[in-house]
């Protein structure tokens, strides 16, 4: 078993450790909820203990439109605030590097894969549609529409909440009776998409990651600056295609180093010429700069 699989598993349960509140349908409530963790993670979970930061961020900047219409206080703005950090934070320092070890979906989506051997390509403006997500139903219309209660992705979109919450506390009557997860049409359209998605999963890889996660859309714009990347050795790379041939996301790192798609799963790095290197502050390479200066 390889180190990243490790990684995977340690931090799915590390993630979702309160596995008895599956049966007693009952949601982890304590002071480590409010705290938004490093992948697409449920909050409504059973057995979650943190914050995903995609529902919390939709919840937030609610909030400062309330804030902005004098209905809440200036918290709510500091709460956003802190959310839109913690995001950045993890962005400016490792880009999609969680996306690739930690993201229990992701993780998911490695298992499902049916052909481990090579990826998957996509139509060019298949990467493009997570952005559209991003900026529309977790930034604009929270800000303009939504109410603290109503995370428009989570409700009618979010494969990994059915699985996670939707799917564990549909039986438990109590939440179901509060309205948690109502059982009607939306149920039924939820679990239809989480199905579609699933399916997509056996055939293309990281098919949800690729093209509709907003939260590897907002860390993939830190990819090409983070503390932590990729750097190719231009005087090493032949441009064989080895990193292309095993890359889940279907990129070639020697032609960009920063690839906004880049999870970080660091197969590349056994490059059989060595070309590719995890790094700190990681330079342009040479065609980067020849193209800057040109």
């Amino acid at each position: 078993m390889s180190s990243r699989r490790i990684v995977q598993i340690v931090s799915a349960f590390l993630l979702n450790p309160i596995l008895p509140n599956f049966a007693r349908g009952t949601i982890y409530s304590g002071g480590v909820k409010h705290v938004c963790i490093p992948a697409l993670n449920c909050y409504s979970c059973p057995a979650a203990v943190g914050a995903c930061p995609v529902g919390s961020l939709q919840v937030m900047l609610s909030s400062v439109r309330g804030y902005l219409s004098g209905k809440l206080e200036v918290t709510a703005a500091w709460a956003a605030g802190y959310v839109v950090g913690a995001i950045a934070i993890v962005g400016a320092i490792c880009g999609r590097f969680p996306c690739g070890w930690v993201c229990p979906f992701g993780f998911l989506h490695d298992l499902l894969y049916l052909h481990k051997d090579r990826p998957s390509p996509l139509p060019w403006w298949a990467r493009f549609v997570k952005y559209a997500i991003l900026a529309v139903f977790v930034i604009a219309l929270p800000l303009a529409l939504t109410s603290p209660s109503s995370p428009l992705f989570c409700k009618y979109i979010c494969p990994a909440g059915t699985a996670e919450a939707g799917i564990p506390l549909v039986g438990h009557d109590k939440l179901v009776g509060e309205g948690i997860y109502p059982v009607g049409l939306l149920f039924v359209w939820k679990i239809a998409l989480m199905l579609g998605f699933l399916a997509g999963a056996l055939l293309v890889s990281r098919f949800f990651c690729r093209t509709t996660c907003p939260l590897g859309a907002a860390w993939g714009l830190f990819n090409g600056v983070s503390l932590v990347g990729l750097e190719v050795d231009t005087g090493e790379c032949t441009q064989c295609g080895f990193c292309k041939a095993v890359c889940p996301m279907d990129i070639g790192i020697f032609e960009s180093p920063g690839d906004a798609e880049c999870i970080r799963c660091l197969k590349c790095t056994q490059c059989p010429h060595s070309a590719v290197k995890v790094v700190l502050r990681p330079k342009a390479s040479s065609a980067e700069e020849a193209e800057g200066t040109g």
